[in-house]
């Protein structure tokens, strides 16, 4: 991405030809892969040679200039619908843009179409969808994970040079692993959550899915920075670049990178429980690591196990104060009642009609855990859990700039595999922490498993501290990305 936006900025390649490019791949692939809830092909063309006359004149188009990026459906954009793939929102335009849409477009970024995600972003598969499931483009039996599945297979198709995710508990990263791409998500407060549909509002972060850690790093550094529409957003710019790269002169060899000697931490409790492929890509990644000059530590994360039973008392209770707004009269489709339906009936069959199970279960869960009684005894021990939990990531941090373990105990399951909801929420197991303590993480592509006739990506996990959103993806994100990342050929999955 780095590379093409300088080119077209060049004029030594066109924006309408990457534009042309991506929708040629979807036209041929998205039928059966399903990653797109909706595709903005005319608006992309028009932009796109928009931006070409722009260049030609010998105007500013932006770092971004030309480049087609994919917009998670649970993004607010003015154009098309902002569905959160449920059907209580199938219709729905948002009269504005979210403030991640308005940086991109202001850096010269195509918005190219929305994609698909579990309903609401509570999943980790993509099959929660109301509008169906995506599938991998490395192995269209298999899940591309959740819930911006929708986003990470379209980046590892060539659909799109990149996409916009978000992160609760991993939505990100997850995906990111099982469709061989870069995930990164940022630190709370890095980046405006201003006009993204809220799933856990002390949880959720916006970030970008892409091929490469630079081209993370530059997607990272145009969405990131204060803005007073959003009160959990830090009142500092962005500052991922070096200070010296403006947005106009930015180049690849700007973009942040180090040899410097780092310390990676390995946690013990991240050494079990994973499939053989992921414990080996992990112990390949330990000793490339090492002959290339970091040092190696073992750190102590006991508060591991807790991460999940914490996760789901804070995020379905955060998500049903959230959804409540969705009732069938401020928001969303409206039931039909009949002549002797009351109001309570109204929102009973509107939510009942609207929301899919998975969305039902965390609300009904959230509810549970709010409730008259049992406040003290889950949400609010849960919330002492997490201080637990941001106090060991701090004590480990202490020791290392970096953790490194897997992003997921598995490459990705089949389609319809995991039934059992518990069975799907331990996949998170590594990747909720992060989100519970308000750290940075960073999904990197770190090998392949062989089953059959497919080859499945594997992902290893990098998390630091909060606000070291620079250093993972600069100084110590690209030593480990040139020590343990594979070269992904474009046409490799599908």
């Amino acid at each position: 991405m780095v590379a093409l936006a300088a080119q077209v900025r060049r004029g030594a390649i066109k924006s309408r030809q990457m534009v042309e490019s991506c929708l040629a791949r979807i036209s041929a692939h998205d039928k059966s892969l399903h990653c797109f809830n909706q595709v903005f092909a005319d608006e992309a063309r028009a932009e796109a040679d928009a931006i070409d006359r722009r260049i030609a004149r010998g105007e500013e188009a932006g770092v971004l200039a030309g480049i087609p990026i994919a917009i998670k459906d649970n993004l607010a954009t003015r154009l098309g619908r902002t569905t959160c793939s449920s059907k209580f929102l199938a219709e729905y335009r948002s009269p504005f843009d979210a403030t991640v849409i308005e940086r991109i477009i202001a850096a010269g970024a195509i918005v190219i179409g929305k994609t698909n995600l579990d309903e609401f972003a509570m999943g980790s598969s993509t099959e929660n969808s109301a509008f169906g499931p995506t599938l991998n483009p490395w192995d269209p039996e298999r899940v591309p994970g959740g819930s911006s599945g929708g986003s990470a297979a379209a980046v590892a198709a060539g659909m799109c040079i990149a996409a916009l995710g978000s992160d609760t508990g991993g939505s990100i990263r997850q995906p990111a692993a099982f469709c061989g791409c870069v995930g990164f998500k940022p630190s709370y407060g890095r980046v405006s959550r201003f006009g993204l549909v809220a799933f856990g509002s002390s949880l959720d972060q916006v970030g970008p899915l892409t091929r490469t850690l630079r081209d993370a790093a530059l997607l990272t550094h145009v969405i990131a920075g204060a803005d007073h529409r959003d009160s959990t957003c830090v009142n500092q710019p962005s500052d991922i670049l070096p200070s010296s790269a403006t947005l106009g002169e930015l180049t690849a060899a700007q973009l942040p990178s180090s040899n410097r000697r780092v310390r990676i931490g390995i946690p013990r409790q991240y050494r079990a429980g994973n499939s053989p492929a992921v414990d080996a890509a992990l112990a390949r990644a330990v000793e490339a690591l090492t002959e290339c000059g970091c040092e190696l530590v073992e750190v102590d994360l006991p508060m591991t196990a807790q991460g999940i039973s914490t996760y789901y008392v804070i995020a379905p209770a955060e998500a049903c104060a959230n959804l409540a707004r969705f009732d069938g009269v401020r928001y969303g489709r409206r039931a039909s009642l009949g002549a002797t339906d009351s109001l309570f009936d109204l929102y009973a069959k509107s939510r009942s009609e609207g929301f899919g199970p998975e969305v039902q279960r965390r609300i009904m869960l959230g509810t549970y855990a709010l409730s008259s009684g049992y406040y003290d005894a889950f949400y609010k021990r849960a919330l002492q859990v997490r201080r637990l939990i941001k106090q060991e990531y701090d004590a480990a941090f202490a020791r290392c700039d970096a953790l490194l373990g897997p992003t997921t105990p598995t490459s990705a399951f089949l389609l319809g595999g995991c039934t059992d909801p518990l069975a799907m929420y331990m996949c998170d197991v590594y990747t909720v922490n992060t989100n519970i303590a308000g750290i940075c993480a960073l999904s990197l592509p770190a090998g392949f498993q062989k089953l059959g006739d497919r080859t499945l990506p594997i992902g290893l996990q990098l998390q630091s501290q909060a606000f070291a959103d620079r250093d993972l993806l600069g100084v110590v994100g690209s030593i480990v990305e040139r020590a343990i990342s594979p070269a992904f050929a474009l046409a490799s999955c599908i």
